[in-house]
């Protein structure tokens, strides 16, 4: 990382750090005001983790700050995106964290997938395989994310929490590592699939889709939509092009099997991985 980017973020940390004094907060009474995990206040502060727009901006409404100090900081994160070496933060904060991240605070979330399943619906392993494709990550990186993702997971048991999911059956047979995996990971989604706060659909191959579908993108509550890439996440907050995804979620989700023809679905392509590893053991 470059000298100039990395005292940057030491600025930027320090800026934050002492704003946070000076509201006479700890750094846990932050992250839980904010949404946050404790340890991404903790990495922001001491110049070791570039927040996304969204964590920041959560981090300075849980602050009140007045409009003056909230301008000053994010021209600090401005500054520390324009710097050189941008993209080698993803050692810290492996392609994933951001969607981690900004689906803690939303009390609903809606996300369709055509290629790899949902963050909240990923078994650890699976979890561990899309980090570990991710360009510029490490063991320890991965390890972390890995365990963060899986904590975030407890949200959906949570009451009062909706969570919707829209597959194609196209993701459901995009995998990873080998048949077992896939195994545990269909066990896990057919545990999910019965919780009263989840809704899973999946879209039927046989079924013609109603856009092509181009990414993924989760939608959380109203205010936010993260769309998904190859080299990393994006949240945006132009609520013009929030409504535009929520309406093409809307479109997916009507195309989508929910209940008992998902669950026969689930089932029907997790015996095909089941006769897939008995074929490739004997």
């Amino acid at each position: 990382m470059g000298s100039e980017r990395r005292e940057l973020m030491r600025a930027l940390g320090a800026r934050l750090r002492g704003l946070r004094t000076e509201a006479g907060l700890t750094g846990a009474v932050l992250a839980q005001r904010a949404g946050v995990g404790q340890p991404t206040v903790s990495k922001v502060e001491n110049g070791r983790m570039v927040p996304s727009l969204d964590v920041l901006g959560r981090l300075l409404l849980a602050l009140d700050l007045d409009e003056s100090a909230s301008r000053e900081v994010r021209e600090l994160l401005v500054a520390v995106e324009a710097a050189p070496d941008a993209v080698e933060t993803s050692e810290e904060v492996p392609s994933g964290a951001v969607l981690d991240d900004a689906v803690r605070s939303a009390r609903l979330v809606r996300s369709f997938q055509c290629v790899v399943l949902p963050a909240m619906l990923q078994s650890a392993e699976y979890a561990r395989q899309v980090f570990a494709s991710a360009p510029y990550s490490t063991p320890e990186a991965v390890g972390r994310a890995v365990a963060a993702r899986v904590e975030r997971q407890s949200l959906l048991y949570e009451p009062g929490r909706e969570s919707v999911f829209v597959l194609t059956e196209a993701a459901l047979r995009t995998w990873p590592g080998d048949p077992s995996l896939m195994l545990a990971q269909f066990d896990r989604l057919l545990a999910v699939e019965s919780l009263s706060t989840v809704r899973l659909g999946v879209i039927p191959w046989r079924r013609a889709v109603p856009v092509m579908p181009r990414h993924g993108f989760t939608l959380c509550d109203r205010r936010a939509v993260v769309v998904e890439a190859f080299r990393g996440e994006r949240v945006v907050e132009d609520s013009d092009e929030v409504a535009a995804y929520e309406e093409t979620f809307r479109r997916f989700e009507e195309a989508a099997v929910f209940g008992r023809e998902a669950r026969e679905l689930l089932v029907r392509v997790m015996r095909e991985f089941q006769e897939l590893e008995d074929s490739t053991t004997h």
